[in-house]
């Protein structure tokens, strides 16, 4: 007796598992470049989807894409000049007691390995063995960039109400 296993259509991925890549994309690269990251995201897993294994784990395998594809826009931007209307005569003041209200910004702000942990563990909810196999890193490194984003993230951000660690 064989049982045939069939992955479902390409457009019920999309619904399923569009939001989680939309999130984490977010986390990643800012509102700004987000969607063109989610658009490419799912246009790189239609080309591949035929071949993807009928029990893999789509989620992972979105998310790891997601990452590539944040890689490609991160690499892009820092090759592109800025454009300003204007050059400013000083810089602008600093806030005084060194928080930043933003909690995307917050985010942003984080070392990289530390967001993309936070993203793939907190917001796509991906198990510290999957976002190891995505940033391509241990189990334990991923744990401790996780625990560690999230701790900075508190100090920078405490009203957040911030996951605990786990």
């Amino acid at each position: 007796m064989t049982i045939v296993t069939s992955k479902p259509p390409f457009e019920a991925v999309v619904a399923e598992h569009g939001a989680t890549v939309l999130r984490v994309c977010r986390a990643i690269l800012g509102r700004a470049d987000a969607d063109d990251a989610w658009s490419e995201t799912f246009l790189a897993a239609l080309a591949a989807y035929p071949e993807l294994p009928a029990g893999a784990n789509v989620e992972a395998w979105l998310v790891t894409i997601a990452h590539r594809k944040a890689i490609d826009v991160t690499r892009a931007a820092a090759r592109r000049a800025v454009p300003v209307a204007s050059v400013p005569d000083r810089p602008a003041a600093a806030r005084t007691d060194g928080r930043d209200l933003d909690l995307a910004s917050a985010l942003a702000a984080l070392p990289r390995r530390q967001r993309e942990a936070v993203a793939y563990h907190y917001l796509a909810g991906l198990p510290y063995a999957e976002v190891a196999a995505v940033t391509g890193s241990s189990t334990d490194a991923a744990r401790r960039a996780a625990a560690d984003g999230i701790a900075r993230l508190r100090r920078t951000y405490p009203a957040a109400g911030l996951p605990d660690g786990d």
